[in-house]
């Protein structure tokens, strides 16, 4: 390209970007006309930019263009999703509400010192939860999960046949409770309804703890 040539080009960039105009006489090369048809779409130049010394072409985006890619990409705030701390209440056995006025079920266990201790429960609490909220002695080995007869009781009163069916889990754990009864059950799988007020269970004299997991081969 010919010195001559390049000046021109020059001068035309400096010229298409300021408020000067191109004196009629001068024709730019056609790929430089074309350029300066779609100079109003394009980001304008400020003399800040454009150094006097040493001419650059730089290369910008339409200004729509830029704005909208921009936005496009950063969510809004209201609706950018954020992570929300959440946490699941801890099971605390032996933790239980007081039963509310005209709702109290009584229930009467005996020790293994022959002791009795009654208690105002409300509907739905299990016989191992109000044991361990009363400091009996109560172990519940597999923390209430039918998965040992460390909560075995007897029960003593005729509430025996008013109680729901114990199911395979729970007679699989009976088999290995130590001094099993025909009205043996076990403590966690016990809840107190309307049906089993006043409801009278014995602590046997020892327990056995053995768990499922003590028969998974290993």
């Amino acid at each position: 390209m010919s010195v001559a040539n390049t000046q021109k080009r020059l001068l035309f960039n400096a010229i298409s970007h300021s408020s000067l105009s191109l004196p009629t006489s001068f024709r730019a090369p056609s790929r430089i006309r074309h350029i300066h048809t779609l100079s109003s779409n394009w980001t304008p130049f400020t003399s800040s930019s454009i150094n006097s010394s040493r001419w650059k072409l730089l290369k910008a985006v339409p200004s729509q263009q830029y704005n909208s890619s921009i936005h496009s990409n950063i969510p809004p705030t209201s609706i950018r999703s954020r992570r929300r701390f959440s946490s699941t209440p801890v099971s605390q056995h032996g933790h239980l509400t007081p039963p509310k006025p005209g709702e109290e079920r009584k229930v009467t266990f005996i020790d293994k010192e022959g002791q009795s201790h009654t208690f105002q429960v409300s509907d739905g609490d299990n016989l191992l939860d109000v044991a361990q909220a009363n400091d009996l002695e109560m172990e519940g080995a597999c923390g209430g999960s039918c998965a040992c007869s460390t909560c075995h009781v007897i029960v003593e009163s005729d509430h025996y046949d008013q109680m729901e069916e114990p199911d395979d889990d729970e007679n699989d754990m009976l088999d290995l409770a130590f001094g099993l009864t025909e009205t043996s059950r076990l403590g966690c799988q016990v809840k107190m309804t309307k049906e089993l007020d006043g409801l009278v269970v014995r602590l046997p004299s020892m327990t056995r703890n053995l768990q499922a997991s003590d028969f998974e081969s290993k």
